[in-house]
C-alpha cells in the first residue's frame, strides 16, 4: 500500500533552490549535495586537458625541428597540422574510436592533434624570431647542434613558444567539453546533463568551473614563463 505524501510535505524535503517547483541559477544547497560529483568532473577535466597538451607538445616539438631543418617539408607540416583542426570534433572522435574505444584515450588523442595547429606554428615563430647573428656566434664558439638548441636557440624561442602554449592551453578547457561525446567531457558532462534536463544549478556551476580552470592554468603559464625567462622582465614597459 503506497502512501501519498502532501504536496507541501514533500515539498518540504526537496532542496529550496532545485527542485521540482524550483530551478534557480544561484544555487548554494546545489554546490553542498553534489560537492564529490564537481570535483570528480573537475578532476577529470584537468587530468584530460594536462595529458592533451603533454601529449601535444611532444607531438609538435620533433615537427616543428623536421620543419625548420627541411624547409621543403615546412608547408606540408603546416598544412596538415592546420588541416587537423577543420575535422569537426563530432566526427574525429568516433574515427578515433575503433582505436581507443570510448575511453578517456579518445578525447586525449583528440585534443592533442587539434592543439597541433597552434602549437607546431607557435614553436616555428619562436625558432624563428632567434637572430641568425645568435647562431653564427653558437656555432663559431663549438657548439654542437644539440646543444645551440637546448643552451640557446630553446630559451631564447620561449617566449613565443609559451604564447602559443597558452592560447592551446586555454582552447583546449574549452574543447574538453566535447568529450562528452564519448562520455569522458569532464564538466562537458555536467553541461550536456544540465542543458538536456534544464538544471540550472548544475550547468552554471560547470561552466564557472571551466572559465576558472582556464584562468588559472593561464596564470600558473605566465608565472612559469616569468620564472624561466627571467631576462625578460626588465624589457617590459
Amino acid at each position: 500500500m503506497t502512501l501519498l505524501v502532501p504536496a507541501d510535505t514533500a515539498a518540504e524535503t526537496e532542496p529550496s533552490c532545485y527542485s521540482r517547483l524550483v530551478n534557480d541559477w544561484w544555487c548554494g544547497q546545489y554546490l553542498s549535495d553534489r560537492q564529490q560529483e564537481l570535483v570528480d568532473a573537475t578532476v577529470e577535466h584537468l587530468v584530460i586537458t594536462a595529458s592533451a597538451i603533454v601529449l601535444g607538445l611532444a607531438i609538435a616539438f620533433p615537427l616543428a625541428l623536421i620543419a625548420r631543418r627541411i624547409p621543403r617539408l615546412q608547408g606540408a607540416i603546416l598544412g596538415v597540422s592546420t588541416g587537423l583542426y577543420t575535422i569537426p570534433s563530432l566526427a574525429l572522435f568516433p574515427l578515433l574510436v575503433p582505436f581507443t574505444g570510448i575511453s578517456q584515450t579518445t578525447v586525449v588523442v583528440g585534443l592533442a592533434l587539434y592543439a597541433l595547429t597552434i602549437l607546431v606554428r607557435g614553436m616555428l615563430d619562436g625558432f624563428g624570431a632567434v637572430p641568425a647573428d645568435v647562431r653564427e656566434s653558437a656555432k663559431g664558439l663549438g657548439y654542437s647542434p644539440a646543444k645551440q638548441l637546448f643552451k640557446i636557440e630553446l630559451p631564447l624561442a620561449l617566449p613565443v613558444i609559451m604564447g602559443g602554449l597558452r592560447v592551446a592551453t586555454v582552447s583546449t578547457v574549452a574543447l574538453t567539453t566535447v568529450g562528452t561525446l564519448v562520455d569522458h567531457g569532464g564538466l562537458g558532462n555536467l553541461i550536456a546533463s544540465g542543458v538536456r534536463d534544464n538544471f540550472r544549478a548544475q550547468l552554471l556551476a560547470a561552466c564557472v568551473l571551466c572559465v576558472l580552470i582556464a584562468v588559472l592554468l593561464d596564470v600558473l603559464l605566465v608565472l612559469s614563463q616569468r620564472l624561466l625567462t627571467p631576462w625578460t622582465r626588465g624589457a617590459r614597459v
